[in-house]
């Protein structure tokens, strides 16, 4: 009996205790601060709310039956050979079948209406950013301005923000979860991402997929400006930095490989430096490929002057 009654104290405190800790959670996810992050938040509760339609009376029913037919109740119905109902099997095919044609149709217009690549309608002049993720490091060139910096962004409350992205080392993910979308950057590709702050503030960027030792400490700060003076005041303040970004060798240098690396301005910055990044993969891999020509062309002249 003590045991029993030790077991349900311990089991209200565990409860309490959870609820206590969970209380400090707070889902960036769920607590949108730009037009895409609010659409993708419809369609997450949308969805789990579908869900629930499902969920909710299947764990009432499996606690009702469990009570109703208890092996003291004697007043409940005994049917051992009950095996089918019809009114039952339209509830259990129905429902779910048409949970999962709204799901689908749902799914495919947000699909296509949140495409990532696809431009944001608005008014308002876009910011282009070009993003690098480098080892542990985030790189972003705004080549409008000349200016670069490494861990951190701004750009105007309200105003879209054109990202074009790429990676000098592993395959890594860019996301601001409070905006929206994450997108993946490759080296040698370019993948394309839009997004837009419906107020001012300082949102936290991290990287979204494993790429080594320092990736815990991969995070940047995406700082929206409540308006275009603002933002120019920070562009600035970035010109001002003593240090540059202009050439390739500038930019090998920075991407060496450093972890928890602060933030760092660029006063100046090359704009085609984005499209060099890209490119040199894609030179290299022409380098690559030539030794691998070459062997074939020299054991096809071999196999050749064997035969003669």
């Amino acid at each position: 009996m003590r045991l029993s009654k030790y077991n349900k104290s311990l089991g209200i405190l565990s409860l309490i205790a959870g609820a206590v800790l969970l209380s400090g959670c707070d889902s960036a996810l769920l607590n949108p601060k730009g037009q895409i992050a609010l659409e993708q938040r419809s369609l997450i509760l949308t969805a789990f709310g579908l869900m629930m339609i499902v969920v909710i009376p299947a764990v009432f029913m499996a606690v009702f039956f469990a009570w109703k037919y208890r092996a003291t109740n004697t007043n409940a119905t005994y049917s051992p050979n009950w095996s089918h109902s019809n009114k039952v099997e339209a509830v259990v095919w129905t429902i779910p079948i048409l949970i999962i044609i709204f799901l689908g149709v749902l799914t495919w217009k947000s699909t296509h209406a949140l495409e990532p690549s696809k431009p944001l309608v608005s008014d308002v002049k876009p910011v282009e950013i070009d993003v690098v993720a480098l080892d542990w490091k985030w790189l972003f060139i705004y080549p409008e301005q000349g200016i670069a910096t490494v861990n951190q962004i701004a750009f105007p409350a309200n105003t879209p923000v054109n990202f074009k992205i790429t990676s000098n080392s592993v395959m890594n993910s860019f996301f601001i979860p409070t905006l929206g979308s994450q997108i993946y950057a490759m080296a040698g590709m370019q993948t394309k991402l839009h997004l837009i702050a419906n107020e001012p503030g300082t949102f936290d960027g991290i990287s979204a997929n494993f790429s080594g030792r320092g990736f815990s400490g991969m995070k940047f700060k995406a700082i929206a400006t409540k308006d275009d003076a603002e933002f120019q005041q920070w562009v600035a303040k970035v010109k001002a930095a003593p240090n540059v970004l202009n050439t390739m060798d500038d930019f090998e240098k920075l991407a060496t490989p450093s972890e928890n690396h602060p933030v760092e301005y660029f006063s100046t910055t090359n704009p085609e430096l984005f499209k060099q990044v890209i490119d040199k993969f894609k030179m290299s891999h022409g380098k690559m490929d030539m030794p691998e020509h070459k062997g074939m062309d020299m054991s096809h002249a071999a196999s050749a002057g064997a035969e003669e």
